[in-house]
């Protein structure tokens, strides 16, 4: 797993990209945060939910939704583990394929760029998915050793 780069001044990668029609994405607000995080925890991990958790419970909340027939059906979020960090993110897996995710990611990438960031990183991205950011956003790979998930205490969920 390695953490990727991603240049937020490049305006063209983060402007004006949309899922579906049929789909609305958000900034969360903390009426929605009981909901968010069961979601993001029947879906996906306890671990993820956590990092919700932190992203939902900021004076300007870092977390972004998406809803389909008034239902949540994916979220992503910044600023959750680290400051300058991207994710998690994730989408309904009967809805994927509709650019949901892609609609996510520019979301917070434009959410960082309007918090002052000149730069964000993923982090821990896995090998299969690394492909989807560097098409997607431009992002790089950092060749560095260690990151901020070296510190992650396994086995707690």
């Amino acid at each position: 797993m390695a953490d990727l780069l991603v240049g937020l001044y490049r305006k063209d990668y983060i402007e004006g990209k949309k899922a579906s029609e049929d789909v609305k994405i958000v900034r969360a607000l903390s009426p929605n945060s009981d909901a968010i995080i069961a979601f993001v925890e029947k879906n996906f991990s306890k671990g993820w939910a956590s990092e919700v958790k932190a992203a939902l419970y900021k004076p300007n909340p870092t977390c972004f939704v998406a809803f389909y027939e008034g239902k949540i059906v994916g979220f992503s979020a910044y600023d959750a583990t680290a400051k300058g960090y991207f994710g998690p993110i994730g989408v309904d897996e009967t809805l994927r394929g509709k650019n949901i995710g892609k609609a996510l990611l520019f979301a917070a990438l434009e959410g960082m760029y309007h918090d002052g960031y000149g730069y964000g990183i993923i982090g821990g991205v896995n090998e299969n998915v690394a492909p989807f950011y560097q098409k997607t956003c431009g992002a790089i790979v950092i060749n560095l050793e260690g990151n901020v998930y070296d510190r992650f205490v396994r086995g707690l969920y």
